[in-house]
Parts: C-alpha cells; sequence; structure tokens
C-alpha cells in the first residue's frame, strides 16, 4: 500500500526540503502534487483521492485551519507542519494526526508516517467486513455507588462512558447513570472487559460499535446510534481491536 499524500506549504525551500525527506525516507508514500496557499491546496485534495496532507499552518489569504473548514467532512490523515509550536492545542482540535516542529526532524518525519500508514492499512482492512472483535468480553458485572449502597450493572449492558469532570456519565442500553467517580477510574476497571478510550471524554464499549466512519478524524457508531468522535491520537489502539 502507498500512502497518497500532497504537500501545502507557501515557502517553497520548506516544500523542497519536505518533499526531498519523503523521498528519501519514505518510501511508501507517493506524492500526488504541492500547493503554496489555500485555494491550490484546496483544489489538490477536491482532485485527489488522498491518505495524507502534511499542511503548513499560516500561509498567505488563510491559514491550514480555513483549509480544512473548507474540506470538511474528510478521509485523509492530516500532518501539521510548522515552526510555531503554539498551534499544537489547534492541531488537535482539527483531527490532526502529528504535529511536526520546523525544522523538520527525519527520525520524527519517519514516525508520523508510519503511524499514518498503520492507520490507514487497519482502515483498508476493516473496509466492508463486519467487524468482529477479537477480544472476547465475558459477561460480568461492577458496582456503582448510590445513596444508600450501590447498584450492580451488567458490563455487557454498558454502552459508553462520558467524562463530566469528577463525575462520569454511564450511559446503559435503557438508561443513564450519574457516578461520582472520575473516567480514568472507569478505564481502569473495566480495561480487561473489551473497552476502549476513544477521546478524552468517552470511553466506549467495542462491542457496542456497529459502524466506523473514517471521516476527519474517524467516528464510532454505537448500537444506539450515537455517533462518538476519536481523537487521531486514540484511532490506532481502537482499530487494533478489530485488526
Amino acid at each position: 500500500m502507498m500512502l497518497k499524500a500532497i504537500i501545502v506549504e507557501d515557502e517553497e525551500t520548506s516544500r523542497e526540503i519536505l518533499k526531498n525527506y519523503l523521498i528519501k525516507y519514505c518510501p511508501k508514500v507517493q506524492l500526488m502534487g504541492e500547493a503554496e496557499n489555500v485555494d491550490q491546496g484546496l483544489e489538490l485534495i477536491r482532485n485527489n483521492d488522498l491518505d495524507l496532507v502534511f499542511l503548513d499552518v499560516e500561509m498567505p489569504y488563510g491559514n491550514a485551519f480555513d483549509l480544512l473548514d473548507k474540506v470538511g467532512d474528510r478521509q485523509f490523515e492530516t500532518v501539521f507542519v510548522t515552526a510555531y509550536n503554539h498551534y499544537a492545542i489547534d492541531a488537535l482540535n482539527a483531527h490532526a494526526a502529528y504535529y511536526l516542529l520546523k525544522p523538520i526532524s527525519i527520525d520524527t518525519l519517519i514516525e508520523a508516517v508510519a503511524y499514518v500508514y498503520d492507520i490507514k492499512e487497519k482502515e483498508n482492512s476493516l473496509q466492508n467486513r463486519v467487524l468482529q472483535p477479537k477480544h472476547k468480553v465475558v459477561a460480568n458485572k461492577i458496582t456503582i455507588p448510590v445513596q444508600n449502597g450501590f447498584e450492580v450493572l451488567d458490563i455487557p449492558d454498558i454502552l459508553y462512558c462520558q467524562a463530566d469532570d469528577n463525575y462520569t456519565n454511564i450511559y446503559l442500553t435503557h438508561k443513564k447513570k450519574l457516578v461520582s467517580k472520575t473516567l480514568k477510574y472507569f478505564e481502569e476497571m473495566l480495561a480487561e472487559s473489551g473497552f476502549a478510550r476513544v477521546h478524552k471524554s468517552y470511553l466506549i464499549n467495542v462491542n457496542a460499535i456497529t459502524e466506523y466512519k473514517k471521516g476527519k478524524g474517524g467516528s464510532v457508531v454505537l448500537s444506539n446510534g450515537k455517533e462518538i468522535m476519536v481523537s487521531p491520537s486514540k484511532k490506532k489502539d481502537l482499530l487494533a481491536f478489530f485488526s
């Protein structure tokens, strides 16, 4: 498999350096084109079926986030390349798979490409397949504290857990429970029961997944119809359940 990629970067020298690094050190990347501004980048994205976009943050007449807003839903992964480290949070919120600082480290570039390659390889292998988790969950129970004691929950009935500051909302098949425990607490408790942390705010029952969508950062649809975004940093671990 080759990763079809483009470079969107306004500085010619930076484009050449990145292109040469990719040719020399990342043989699984196939460059489909280069762009020096938002409009050119948008045209390349719309005219190519891409796996990966290397995207500079600051460009003339717009920036990386303007470009991604214009693209809307997307199936390619994004690697931000910038000289400014204060864009890291914005890049994360834009579902970037990786964040590279200039001058580009060759080792870090190789890591970024390998990370995206692994994600795309898993996504492609799952295409048109019924999701069959390789981890078999043994039906068991957990207890949660209530005002006058505790309540017993069947773990298979838990669809997902959502963080609410120091509390956690537990969404079951037919009801919701608010518990005075952190999401981290439930992540550790359910670690061996087929649950995956897919986002800083969400812990999901992998057996409740009915659909995986590749758009943007990726998302999962659960058996109750709830769609939950998957953080780029968590995507690889989630896909490992099904590979």
